[in-house]
């Protein structure tokens, strides 16, 4: 029995493993959910589905000689071809195409301003998304017939489209009204004597469904728009005969249509003629059938999903309007103050105040890194500035420790302590720092020489009390490292070069930031409240009146996550922490002062770029894929390639200002079809875990130690033995 139990529970376990992670499957919901509503709403717009053919006209030899010289209303149920006139001064008002949200109720008005009364024969498209309209038609005495669904030629069409389109309608009906109808007009109908060999047989597959076909005596033509005496004068019945007056409340400008009828109706109630439904002047039963059980259930369901989808899809389409402004808002803004940034940083003369020579302090928060640490404190004793290095072993299991203690580097201490976390590491760091500038830094990361020196030279300006340097993708060589990369040059650096002219740095990069120890004084040090402490941190001293800003050559390399699982782990615990950071913060937004003053253009700069927009920026490649399978697929490629154009833009004057090879931006437009989904999914994901209260805690990135210098051979010789005795 036993090795039957390990096997069950070997399945169970094995099961359990294949099992769609939650992180994955409500994004996945979402989006499926969002595509479903589109289609849907596609589908009532007769974007999908929708067949605009037209039958080119044939013989008439096969249409019973009764039919052609008859009425406009066509009886073929059970075999039969009985054709039946209006009786005389008896006007049958038929509207074609609606309901219409702007002109259906001018018409209503007109109708019931002369007591007067129609059939409409509704679209299902249009009566799923104005229910409302249908249910005053049968409120006001009106007749209504089907119109098809989707407005096909059914000449064109097989029976079983036939039948759908005419349940379809009926559904629509049902759910708006709580009716059906027996009455039906082809679309592209004309007069009886209009039949031909294609249109017939339709019309006798029709009876045998049970509806009676109703054509027309006269047309007022009013979808031509002609003029309203045109209009008049087409629906004019000739010498006080009964007819079927063919107009449209759907379908384009029907102004001329509303002035029309407003006269038609008047002058010919003042000639003794009756304006009826069909039925009525004909003195025959309601074409309408009350629906109950099942079927009203089912058409209530119909239109309230696609009131759902047309609510949802409208503020979508204003969603991703407002995204599109403010994302080329956005990298217009960027463009302008980064060349504003690059020119002031950059002429010549330019200085922060005195030049920084005095010692600075380094601070490496270490935890588990010995397949790093080497090449991070190599990097840092090759500094051309004077250095002390710290590296904060925060509780290590792999010699972390014992690895930086044995290279017996000159100026490098080992200070130890219990697991407590990245926050705590650097304060620990900190007390045990000897001077006033002190550089953190990350335990897979490497320093250039000049990276201290170019960091902590914004320190001659009083002001200043925190810098971010530049952090770089060492591990660029491999696809997701090289889309990160231009995520790092683009995405990060650019915007840092922004909001320092903004005066709102949102976050020094933990690879690579400087402080003074009295503003980290000042504002309590580095703080565990959330995931993000470089966010934090750095809100934290806007809000204290210290200038943030950016250190363009202050150049760190770091290893970016080498796949899909790290980088969702990693960006993951960005996403979430920027949250709690913001959160932390949102007194600022009431504060006076600096405080304030960052609360009220720093957060909702932060807020809106780095985690609204992105949490809708999916819904231009929502659209983008619609576009491709139903929409004008022509345009959407050209509106795509104009973004990609616009990003391009960017991201190349960005490449050119931190002088990195344009090569990189070859998989650019694969990065904004996979890349930027995966950044979306992982930000939904964070929101998520906001909004339900969830807990995120610390993950640790497993690390290669494959990053260097670039052009470095390999770490500097040992140097002679200068105060390098562990601490703590």
């Amino acid at each position: 029995m036993a090795p039957r139990t390990n096997r069950r529970g070997a399945e169970r376990g094995a099961l359990r493993r294949r099992r769609l992670p939650m992180r994955y499957l409500l994004p996945l919901l979402v989006l499926v959910a969002l595509m479903a509503m589109l289609m849907l709403r596609g589908f009532v717009h007769s974007e999908i589905l929708a067949d605009h053919r037209v039958q080119s006209p044939a013989a008439s030899d096969r249409v019973p000689k009764e039919i052609l010289e008859g009425g406009p209303v066509i009886d073929t149920r059970d075999g039969r071809t009985d054709s039946l006139d209006v009786p005389d001064h008896e006007l049958v008002l038929t509207f074609d195409d609606g309901p219409d949200p702007e002109w259906t109720p001018k018409v209503l008005d007109v109708l019931k301003r002369y007591d007067a009364h129609a059939v409409f024969f509704i679209t299902g498209t249009m009566a799923s998304r104005h229910p409302d309209l249908v249910q005053r038609m049968v409120d006001e005495g009106h007749e209504i017939g089907l119109h098809t669904f989707n407005h096909p030629d059914l000449s064109l069409q097989s029976t079983s489209r036939i039948d759908w389109e005419l349940s379809q309608n009926q559904l629509a009906l049902a759910g708006a009204a709580g009716i059906r109808t027996s009455l039906f007009r082809p679309p592209y109908s004309s007069f009886a004597r209009e039949m031909d060999n294609k249109s017939w047989p339709v019309t006798q597959y029709i009876g045998s469904r049970g509806y009676i076909t109703v054509v027309n005596n006269t047309d007022s033509e009013d979808w031509r728009r002609p003029g309203v005496e045109q209009i008049i004068s087409n629906a004019m019945p000739k010498g006080g005969k009964g007819a079927v007056v063919l107009m449209h409340d759907s379908g384009g400008d029907r102004s001329q249509t509303v002035a029309a009828l407003d006269r038609f109706v008047s002058g010919l109630q003042d000639d003794g003629y009756r304006f009826d439904t069909l039925t009525a002047a004909l003195k025959a039963p309601s074409a309408h059938t009350e629906v109950s059980g099942l079927d009203l259930w089912k058409g209530k369901a119909w239109v309230l999903a696609v009131q759902a989808s047309e609510n949802t899809t409208s503020v979508l389409v204003v969603g991703l309007a407002v995204i599109g402004g403010l994302v080329i808002a956005r990298f217009g803004l960027m463009l302008l103050l980064s060349v504003l940034h690059a020119r002031k940083v950059r002429r010549r003369g330019f200085s922060w105040g005195r030049p920084i020579t005095e010692p600075v302090s380094v601070l490496v928060p270490a935890y588990n890194e010995a397949k790093c640490i080497e090449q991070t404190v190599h990097s840092l004793v090759a500094s051309d500035h004077p250095i002390e290095v710290i590296v904060v072993d925060d509780g290590s299991s792999d010699g972390t420790a014992r690895i930086v203690e044995n290279l017996h580097l000159p100026n490098v201490r080992v200070v130890r302590q219990l697991n407590a976390g990245k926050p705590a590491a650097l304060n620990r760091g900190v007390a045990n720092a000897r001077y006033d500038l002190i550089v953190m830094m990350d335990g897979d990361t490497v320093f250039e020489p000049s990276t201290v020196r170019e960091l902590v030279q914004p320190f001659g300006d009083p002001s200043v009390g925190a810098v971010a340097g530049n952090a770089k993708v060492g591990n660029r060589d491999s696809l997701i490292g090289a889309w990160q990369h231009i995520e790092y040059v683009m995405g990060f650096n650019l915007d840092r070069r922004m909001y320092d002219m903004l005066n709102c740095m949102p976050t020094i990069p933990g690879a690579v930031g400087a402080f003074r120890r009295s503003a980290l004084k000042r504002v309590g040090g580095m703080s565990d409240d959330t995931l993000a402490e470089d966010t934090d941190i750095t809100m934290a001293m806007h809000r204290d009146g210290w200038r943030v800003v950016y250190a363009e050559n202050a150049r760190a390399w770091t290893e970016a996550p080498e796949s899909v699982q790290q980088l969702w782990s990693q960006r993951y615990r960005w996403s979430y922490g920027t949250m709690q950071a913001i959160w932390k913060h949102r007194r600022a937004v009431v504060e006076r002062g600096p405080s304030g003053r960052f609360g009220r253009v720093g957060l909702p700069l932060v807020s809106l770029f780095m985690v609204l927009a992105p949490l809708l920026a999916p819904l231009i490649d929502v659209f983008l894929l619609y576009g491709l399978v139903f929409g004008p697929t022509a345009q959407t490629i050209v509106a795509w390639f104009g973004v990609l154009v616009v990003q391009a833009v960017c991201a190349a004057y960005a490449f050119r200002l931190d002088k990195e090879r344009m090569t990189h931006l070859i998989s650019l437009p694969l990065q904004q079809i996979l890349y930027r989904q995966l950044m979306y999914v992982v930000l939904l994901q964070s929101w998520i875990t906001a909004l339900t209260g969830g807990r995120l805690r610390w993950q640790k990135l497993r690390r290669t130690g494959a990053v260097g210098l670039p052009g470095a051979a390999g770490p500097p010789a040992p140097q002679p033995e200068r105060d390098r005795r562990p601490v703590g």
